[in-house]
């Protein structure tokens, strides 16, 4: 409606302008006429002297009921007046009408050059004739006004057509928005895309689907939650038990035994817990991206000093297989905290005497990380539910959460990459990791 009000606003200006030029065309042809007139009521006597009788019709032609004063001026060209009003004065232009004063009266003027049989080599009389602007004034303002209401009556319609449209328009929209806030906060089932018209169902649809998306993982974050009280009830109510057993025993051996047991517990918590904040940070829009230039040789390698002093307490050889740098792209932090959760595991379900064996790769535009080692390994049918927090297989007796591979699954899918399972040489379990390679900084 504002734009509306704006080309209106224009519109009528432009139309004032239209109608004080057609006002000025008619009263222009109107003084050409008159002049005519009288130019041509002017003769010459047999004495030589220039004579004129006014016409009535030539003043008559201005009577339009204003009361308009009509002035006329003729003169020869050599300047005598033949009649009319010697002061008038006479326009700049021939033949173009112009807008004046005359005795205290706005005019608007015109003069024709007419030639007179008789006159002689300059036989031309000039012939001005002027007339007040009343007429003028009430001819413009009749123009306008016309312009005016045709306007207005434009404005009317067009408002009366943008409300019945946006009314009519939006009332799906509005439908949508009342269902919307009719939503109780736990409430996220489709909308009917049949509440709005055609064109605005794809985003009903969207909304659907986002809709799905948040109950997916409400749903997720609820069984975390459920699973990750579960997981830490246990050990917990472990702890409170041995540190009230360690408190009552008298028997320094079994007080000893007693507070040994409550520090595994304890160790136990404490990876629980990093491995939760770890998972936490690892699921997508938790952290900023990360673009960091990380070589995961180096990675390995720093992990796997960081274990050798648990592979020799469990009697298990720990080696690291690579042939030069293999750089990535990604979160320097998580990619470590997939690594260790790789070599931990390993660790933890290989029997002694082991062997744990992490091989580092690049071949092309793809970095491979690949954990192997000589422990029962994982049956085919159970590799897909691993990955899934908190499983763990029927009959394993090494210490875990069952946290150690879905990180490792958040971490490789942030990082654009695949984690797949598979058997080892030495029979346990095999878990490769693909990433994209790193561009070379010498590439063009």
């Amino acid at each position: 409606m504002a734009t509306l009000v704006l080309v209106i606003g224009f519109n009528l200006y432009s139309g004032l302008v239209r109608a004080t030029e057609t006002a000025d065309l008619v009263t222009d042809n109107l003084l050409l006429g008159s002049a005519r007139v009288i130019a041509e009521a002017v003769r010459v006597d047999p004495g030589g002297a220039v004579q004129v009788d006014i016409p009535p019709a030539a003043l008559e032609i201005f009577d339009t009921g204003h009361r308009d004063k009509v002035y006329f001026r003729v003169t020869t060209a050599w300047g005598n007046l033949v009649a009319g009003y010697a002061d008038l004065g006479e326009p700049a232009r021939v033949a173009v009408g112009e807008d004046g004063a005359f005795r205290g009266a706005a005019i608007r003027r015109l003069m024709l050059i007419h030639p007179v049989v008789g006159l002689g080599p300059d036989g031309e009389i000039g012939v001005t004739v002027a007339v007040t602007r009343l007429g003028w004034s009430a001819m413009r303002g009749s123009l306008w006004l016309a312009n005016v209401a045709d306007q207005g009556l434009l404005v009317l319609v067009a408002g009366l057509v943008t409300v019945l449209g946006l009314q009519r328009g939006l009332a799906p929209v509005l439908r949508l928005r009342d269902a919307v806030r009719a939503r109780r906060r736990d409430e996220l089932e489709p909308f009917d895309p049949a509440l709005v018209q055609t064109e605005l169902r794809p985003l009903v649809q969207a909304l659907n689907d986002y809709m799905t998306r948040v109950r997916r993982q409400m749903a997720a974050q609820s069984r975390f939650v459920a699973n990750a009280a579960h997981q830490l009830r246990t050990p917990l109510t472990l702890l409170s038990t041995q540190a009230s057993f360690a408190v009552r025993e008298t028997d320094p051996q079994r007080r000893g035994e007693a507070l040994q047991a409550l520090i595994r517990s304890t160790r136990q918590v404490t990876r629980l817990a990093e491995q939760l904040l770890t998972l936490t940070r690892a699921e997508p829009g938790s952290r900023a991206p990360r673009a960091d230039r990380i070589d995961m040789s180096a990675v390995a390698r720093q992990v796997l000093e960081a274990h050798v002093e648990e592979a020799l307490r469990r009697g298990i050889d720990l080696g690291l297989d690579e042939d030069g740098p293999a750089p990535v792209t990604g979160d320097g932090t998580m990619l470590k905290e997939m690594v260790v959760n790789l070599v931990d595991n390993a660790l933890r379900y290989t029997p002694a005497p082991g062997r744990v064996t992490v091989a580092v790769r690049r071949a092309g535009a793809e970095v491979t990380v690949a954990v192997g080692d000589s422990g029962p390994g994982i049956p085919p049918e159970e590799r897909e539910q691993v990955f899934e927090r908190f499983y763990r297989i029927m009959g394993t007796k090494a210490e875990g959460s069952g946290l150690g591979l879905a990180i490792v699954r958040e971490v490789v899918t942030g990082a654009g990459g695949t984690v797949t399972l598979g058997t080892s040489g030495d029979g346990g379990l095999d878990v490769t990791v693909r990433l994209p390679a790193a561009a070379d900084h010498n590439a063009a």
